[in-house]
């Protein structure tokens, strides 16, 4: 294994806590840095977690800094970005990548020309229950996929976030914040995408908060909350996806697959573990024995029980990649890909036209046991 890169992150805010935290358990990166507009919250993340607290000017400027992450919220992901490429660093941002195919092309474009890295979450898909799915898959065990679902349906973030305005915006609600990591998985899984079309509304055109501290403040709804979209595969594959906020209960699995030989049930891709369950042809579904792989052992309680959690793993798995020259799994053309699906759906929506897709990309690499196992620090 190659040694440590040092890495910076921009944005304080809720999901900081998890990458400070759970970066120590990857050997290729060391969190130096951190940086917010808010100083005090800067400050605040440094004295807990040992870091060094700069201002956003200055953590991209650092001249000892080789990775720069970007946890900005999403309509500032790409000028961050830019500016942590045009000061000669690489880039590992939250999703979405941009809120813009043009602007994720200009990202490209620049990273290319500076010889720099450019990598996005979702990084969920390298979880030991997806990265089974995907072996299942290439293995043939469901024959040729020729379809699928996924559904992504709640009633909004109002409940429960602080601060959720930004969802309900241009840039926000369902299909740019979770559509990330099911889009992630099914190009994991799958491969790239060639035709969507979709429909969407906006039931509700104001949303009350009932979390602390903005307790029956009304906000405006500005993008659509309720979405349909069929998405064709370049394999041929159809795959219908529901995202919607607007929904209190419902039946519906996560995510299933249809191939020829049988069906696959694979688990929440906003997660790393979880159940696969299969049938063969006209069988039930059973559960799949699970195999072993260090991404899939729970390291974490929360409300679901005992979870794996491995979040900055891509990050690490970027580092290697610079330093060895490969291509790192959560490569800038996959997300790339992934944005232009998604801002696809929402065009398609708004003109009721099917649209044909600009990008392509392939399919990460699939990560074996042993490769995960190289990213852990030894304890």
């Amino acid at each position: 294994m190659p040694g440590t890169l040092n890495v910076g992150v921009i944005g304080c805010g809720n999901i900081s806590s998890a990458y400070f935290r759970l970066s120590k358990l990857f050997q290729p990166i060391e969190v130096k840095a951190c940086a917010d507009l808010n100083m005090e919250i800067a400050q605040a993340q440094a004295e807990q977690f040992g870091l060094e607290a700069l201002s956003v000017e200055d953590l991209i400027s650092h001249s000892e800094l080789d990775i720069v992450v970007n946890l900005t919220v999403p309509n500032a992901h790409f000028a961050v970005s830019k500016a942590i490429l045009e000061a000669g660093k690489h880039v590992y941002s939250e999703k979405p990548l941009t809120l813009s195919l043009e602007d994720g092309l200009a990202l490209r474009d620049l990273a290319e020309q500076k010889g720099l890295r450019v990598a996005c979450t979702p990084d969920t898909f390298l979880g030991g229950t997806h990265q089974q799915a995907r072996a299942m898959i290439d293995a043939g065990t469901l024959g040729e996929i020729v379809g699928g679902t996924c559904h992504v349906l709640s009633h909004g973030m109002e409940h429960w976030h602080p601060n959720p305005d930004f969802f309900f915006q241009p840039g926000g609600g369902p299909v740019l914040d979770l559509g990330p990591y099911y889009i992630g998985n099914l190009i994991h899984l799958l491969g790239p995408v060639r035709y969507v079309t979709a429909m969407s509304s906006i039931p509700q055109k104001e949303r009350t908060i009932t979390s602390q501290p903005r307790y029956g403040e009304k906000i405006p709804v500005t993008t659509p909350t309720t979405i349909h979209a069929v998405l064709e595969f370049a394999n041929g594959a159809l795959i219908t996806l529901g995202a919607s906020w607007d929904i209190w209960q419902h039946g519906h699995r996560n995510m299933e697959l249809y191939g020829t030989e049988g069906s696959l049930v694979v688990p929440d891709p906003n997660f790393f573990g979880g159940e696969l369950l299969r049938s063969e042809r006209d069988g039930e579904f059973e559960a799949v024995a699970a195999e072993h792989h260090p991404f899939g052992i729970p390291n974490q309680e929360n409300s679901r029980g005992a979870v794996a959690n491995y979040r900055a793993s891509g990050l690490a798995d970027l580092a290697v990649a610079i330093q060895t020259g490969r291509d790192a799994r959560c490569s800038i053309e996959r997300p790339l890909h992934g944005v232009e699906v998604m801002t696809a759906i929402l065009k398609s929506a708004d003109t009721r036209q099917t649209l044909e897709l600009q990008t392509t990309c392939t399919q990460p690499a699939p990560l074996t046991a042993e490769e995960a196992q190289s990213l852990l620090r030894r304890v």
